[in-house]
């Protein structure tokens, strides 16, 4: 149990830093793209995969990080491009890769946070219901005693039984007619007056 642990940790370490390093080398081919093509491109919106892969991560903050440096990788692509297009098309591009970048940041985190919410109530759940004894079907009764049996053949107290099959538990009194006839002496009834 311990070793499959183990390996499931590092297998998961493995898979991390592989996506790191994807990340890394996507950021790094898009920024090398957006230096050789002409300004009045929009060569920072294909950061957004940077983004989007960068959600397979299990700490949220990895993609903040891919989000700030994909922002900066395109303020400086404004500044090392090849000259071209007009300032203000050049402008409104990358304002709308960087506008690109954070929304599709913010999006996926919350879908995210809201997926692991679902996760964790459907966890809480299962656990739940796993916890949850509930008493179904025909219990077979001792017509007598009221002494069931059960799964293994032998027959136990009712008490013993739903004590063990459910959440239940007992505590004892005697009803008013089982008072009357074990204790009769305690239970006078009252002679109805005689007429005079």
């Amino acid at each position: 149990m311990q070793n499959n642990t183990r390996t499931n940790q590092s297998s998961a370490a493995v898979r991390t830093a592989n996506l790191y390093l994807a990340c890394g080398l996507l950021l790094v081919l898009i920024f090398a793209f957006d230096l050789a093509i002409p300004l009045g491109v929009a060569a920072g919106v294909p950061y957004i995969v940077a983004v989007l892969l960068s959600l397979w991560s299990p700490q949220r903050s990895f993609t903040y990080v891919v989000a700030v440096l994909a922002s900066i990788l395109t303020l400086i692509g404004f500044f090392y491009s090849p000259p071209g297009g007009e300032l203000w098309k050049v402008l409104f591009n990358r304002g709308l890769a960087l506008f690109a970048i954070w929304v599709t940041a913010s999006l996926g985190l919350q879908r995210k946070i809201s997926e692991e919410k679902r996760e964790k109530a459907v966890r809480e759940r299962e656990k739940a219901l796993e916890e949850l004894k509930i008493l179904r079907g025909y219990l077979p009764i001792c017509a007598a005693c009221k002494k069931i049996r059960n799964d293994a053949g032998y027959w136990t107290q009712i008490e013993a039984y739903i004590r063990d099959h459910s959440e239940a538990n007992f505590t004892h009194s005697i009803c008013p007619e089982c008072s009357k006839k074990l204790y009769p002496e305690f239970f006078h009834e009252e002679e109805p007056p005689s007429d005079p």
